[in-house]
């Protein structure tokens, strides 16, 4: 169920990448969701969107 959750996320997030306030949502709601191990992977996974939309950098404040 765990591994759900996380596809779920990180397809929720790949969908919002186009607006950098909903994109910064969805990171807090993950971050309270997630299991630790979980939120390292999506921390690279938000490395790489902001790699491709350097818009979202404002989000990694979230990540820290």
């Amino acid at each position: 169920m765990a591994r759900a959750m996380m596809e779920y996320t990180k397809t929720v997030l790949d969908k919002v990448s186009f607006d950098s306030n909903l994109f910064c949502k969805e990171v807090q709601k993950a971050l309270q969701r997630l299991l630790p191990y979980e939120i390292e992977e999506l921390k690279i996974f938000i490395h790489s969107l902001v790699h491709q939309n350097p818009e979202l950098n404002q989000c990694l404040i979230y990540l820290k």
